[in-house]
């Protein structure tokens, strides 16, 4: 394990997701489906900068590929099974997991979400809350409600709109993130 310091920004960030053939391909899979405010999110684009962060060669594996689209035209579990599987014809090598963010409110009992970045927001950890995109020109986007500090400062901390303090730290706990990334600091107040 490297533990040498790394300093990373959003620019650099960027930088290394252009420059990352597998992820620009990831990116590319996901824009031919043509889903509104599609992205890759979550644990694919947290875990690859604390990788980074770390000084870790080799990306620490990921369950799965968190791919999020807002549409409130079309709420049916369903046809998230059909992107998933038109995405495992694309690349098979990942567990695509598509969700509608439109409809994630019938899970979670909150109010209705107006957009990706809505329902991000409520997410338990600021850190996990961010997420990548082509835009319509194919640039790289980044997407990030809370800001990226936290992330790059190796900051696991509880979402202001998730107050539901034990299931953010059941998730560090199961998840293992302070033996996978032990440079990560847990702050306790939320912002």
């Amino acid at each position: 394990m490297n533990t040498r310091a790394i300093r990373l920004d959003a620019e650099g960030l960027l930088h290394m997701i252009r420059e990352n053939s597998d992820m620009m391909a990831d990116l590319e899979s996901v824009s031919l489906l043509s889903l509104p405010q599609a992205c890759i999110a979550a644990g694919y684009l947290r875990n690859y900068v604390w990788d980074i962060l770390h000084g870790y060669e080799l990306r620490t594996p990921y369950n799965d590929v968190d791919v999020l689209y807002y549409d409130p035209s079309c709420l049916e579990e369903e046809v998230e099974k059909e992107y998933e599987a038109k995405l495992r014809e694309l690349n098979p090598t990942h567990n695509w997991s598509v969700k509608n963010q439109a409809r994630m409110h019938m899970k979670s009992g909150e109010s209705p979400h107006c957009s990706v970045e809505d329902a991000m927001l409520r997410w338990p950890e600021t850190a996990t809350a961010v997420g990548v995109r082509l835009n319509r020109n194919g640039e790289v986007e980044l997407i990030a409600p809370h800001g990226l500090d936290d992330l790059f400062s190796l900051r696991v901390r509880q979402s202001p709109y998730c107050r539901d303090n034990e299931l953010f730290m059941r998730r560090i706990a199961q998840k293992e993130w302070l033996r996978i990334w032990p440079q990560l600091l847990v702050v306790e107040d939320v912002i």
